[in-house]
């Protein structure tokens, strides 16, 4: 029943924080609306519940139970993390516009489906460190994904002449572009940490199933790695920049993701 109630508090404050967000990018011309403050306030309200409830379902002396919702909802915390943090000194809370709505769906999901998928306590520290890597590079490429798809918004609406109370509410087009190099830049050295670390312990990827996880896993990151060489030395940007990071976040969540329901729900039956 706490958890129930701690489950539906969070994605309440989630959602609120959501609203004040919409209410900020959409209002009216010189119409009043809440300061930034107030949603990251409330985001963080709802970050501190969120945790309560990870900690809950996820840690014991057995292990780290990482079934397939439990780590959606670890995900999902991990970049609201990070978006709430850079949001104290960054223009990014705009992000969470997408990014909340999406938390409080994997919190209704992890407290309605939760099952159990130990990670042993006693799994070895390259283990520990690779999933550890993973969920930190995933989620800041997470939010590298959704701030490309503002940008896309943003760029469309210039391109078109139409100043939306929305587009004047992001910041400029040249500052949107600079924190999404930014996030990809810090996703991309993660993630090569993270399959670095990851070929420490696979042994025979296709006994373990990791053969898809680890094929779309570097994939991913040939894409990230070529829109981050191709910015430093032909100046991608706008379109261009945008179309490769949406292409390579989808094939990063077919790979972790897509692993996990094949692992979880396909190969059992």
């Amino acid at each position: 029943m706490t958890h129930i109630l701690f489950s539906a508090s969070a994605i309440l404050f989630y959602l609120a924080a959501t609203s004040v967000i919409g209410l900020r990018l959409f209002r009216p011309h010189e119409a009043w609306v809440p300061s930034r403050d107030v949603a990251l306030s409330l985001g963080f309200a709802g970050l501190i519940l969120h945790t309560w409830l990870l900690w809950n379902s996820i840690f014991s002396q057995v292990g780290l139970n990482l079934a397939f919702f439990n780590a959606l909802a670890l995900t999902s915390w991990t970049v609201i993390t990070l978006l709430l943090v850079s949001s104290l000194t960054k223009p990014v809370e705009n992000l969470g516009l997408i990014l909340l709505p999406v938390a409080a769906v994997t919190l209704v999901l992890e407290s309605a489906f939760g099952e159990v998928a130990f990670l042993s306590a006693t799994a070895s520290w390259p283990l520990k460190l690779h999933v550890l890597l993973s969920m930190l590079a995933y989620s800041l490429l997470t939010l590298a994904a959704v701030q490309a798809i503002l940008l896309a918004i943003q760029d469309n609406h210039l391109r078109n002449r139409h100043a939306s109370s929305f587009v004047r509410g992001l910041p400029p087009l040249q500052t949107m572009e600079s924190l999404l190099f930014e996030m990809i830049a810090a996703g991309f050295v993660l993630l090569t940490l993270a399959l670095l670390s990851g070929f420490a312990f696979l042994q025979n990827m296709f006994a373990q199933h990791l053969v898809h996880k680890t094929v779309l896993s570097t994939l991913a990151w040939v894409v990230f790695g070529a829109l981050l060489l191709g910015r430093f030395r032909y100046g991608w940007r706008g379109r261009t920049a945008i179309t490769w990071t949406l292409s390579g976040f989808l094939i990063l969540i077919l790979a972790y993701f897509g692993s996990k329901v094949v692992i979880e729900f396909i190969l059992p039956r």
